[in-house]
């Protein structure tokens, strides 16, 4: 069944080799930094909900669909354009991606009512996969001894643009309003878009399949990889849990006892970008062969991290930023090591593996911030570690399972 996933995805190779030296400092920097700015319009809400549910008259529970909304249009572009990455020029893809995610981004800071608002949202996260297209496109361009550090690298530009989004969105906004945010990031993108435009390297795709055929070969990758199952169920768990605590942390930081503003939330994002040091880290012990235990280990501190952030909830500001700080870590380390695994199973395939795995990653978004809305209502911020622990234990009950997997095959 293997020879049949490989017969059905071989013409739509872009390559199968790897560019060795193809990939430079200075070029994976940029490709770092703008998948930072890419992703980072799908959490500029996050510490601004509260303001954004006063100025356009939204209950706390619809406020929360404004992080869901941007999460689902990243699901849709997950599935609908990251696998454009096989078929098609990547230089221009990703360019193509850049300047529609200004667009999308300059449209939610104009909006004048939420129906608007969500189209806004919709739109930016559709684009802001040009992020998951940089990501491939980086593994393929380095050399197989620098791939784990080149995807790292990489995915350490998207994690600081998830994490300071939120310092970022509440800095600006204390200056300028919630719409400023949204402007200048939007103006980011479009220099972004010309500085890749610039600076990438054509790679014209080998193939000429259609778009169908590629979607045939992903079902394919999907049921002959267990490895690949395992993967992306532990990476939804992991981003579930995240989602967990970067929502409700919003609505507890807010409210009594802290009472904090926009800007000193966002603040918060700092705390959790110092854990995205893990992915460089991730990276370079993947090269080392060691991904399988950075993957266990990582899920184990996640689990871990719940009872800290209770006590946080309880005793102070202390235990929750030591709680978002190991939280943060375990999950970018469970990350980095699962694409490392997910991109080595089939290389002329890696963007629709990426497809597949990160579609699931964000679908594990998508159902953690909106459980979250619903648990806050009934539990507060107990019933929300309550709900993290469950998408935590998740991650790793499946680690198990991929570890038992591969003892057994190897009976």
């Amino acid at each position: 069944m293997k020879r049949a996933a490989r017969d059905a995805t071989v013409d739509v190779d872009v390559t199968g080799r790897d560019v060795a030296g193809g990939l430079t400092r200075s070029t994976l920097l940029l490709m770092a930094t703008a998948t930072g700015l890419s992703v980072a319009g799908n959490y500029f809400a996050q510490p601004l909900l509260d303001t954004m549910a006063q100025r356009f008259g939204m209950s706390s529970g619809t406020a929360a669909l404004v992080v869901t909304v941007s999460q689902l249009g990243y699901v849709c572009g997950l599935v609908l354009l990251v696998p454009l990455g096989d078929l098609l020029e990547r230089r221009r893809l990703t360019v193509t991606l850049c300047a529609a995610t200004a667009v999308g981004l300059a449209w939610t800071a104009a909006a004048p009512n939420v129906p608007l608002l969500f189209a806004g949202l919709a739109l930016t996260g559709l684009c802001s996969v040009g992020a998951q297209v940089m990501v491939p496109f980086a593994a393929t361009m380095a050399s197989p001894e620098m791939r784990g550090r080149a995807v790292g690298t990489v995915m350490t530009g998207l994690l600081l643009g998830i994490l300071l989004a939120r310092t970022a969105a509440g800095g600006l906004a204390e200056l300028g309003g919630w719409r400023t945010v949204y402007w200048v990031n939007a103006v980011l993108m479009l220099a972004m878009a010309l500085l890749l435009r610039r600076i990438l390297p054509l790679f014209p795709a080998a193939g000429r399949a259609s778009y169908l055929a590629a979607f045939r070969s992903m079902a394919l990758l999907l049921r002959d990889h267990p490895v690949l199952r395992w993967r992306t169920l532990t990476g939804a768990s992991g981003f579930g849990a995240f989602t967990v605590l970067w929502v409700s942390l919003t609505f507890l930081l807010s409210g009594p006892p802290y009472g904090w503003s926009t800007a000193a939330i966002g603040l918060m994002g700092l705390a959790g970008a110092a854990g995205a040091a893990a992915a460089s880290a991730a990276g370079r012990l993947a090269d080392r062969g060691l991904v399988h235990t950075v993957t266990i280990g990582g899920a184990i501190l996640l689990l871990a991290s719940w009872a800290v952030l209770l006590a946080g909830g309880r005793h102070g500001l202390a235990w929750l930023l030591a709680g978002v700080l190991v939280l943060d870590l375990a999950v970018q380390a469970v990350h980095i090591s699962n694409q490392n695994v997910v991109y080595a199973l089939d290389p002329p395939a890696r963007s629709r593996l990426n497809s597949l795995y990160m579609t699931a990653y964000f679908l594990g978004g998508v159902a953690g911030s909106a459980l979250t809305s619903l648990v806050w209502a009934h539990a507060g911020w107990t019933g929300a570690c309550a709900l993290g622990a469950a998408f935590s234990a998740a991650a790793l009950l499946s680690c198990l399972g991929e570890m038992l997997g591969r003892r057994a095959a190897t009976v």
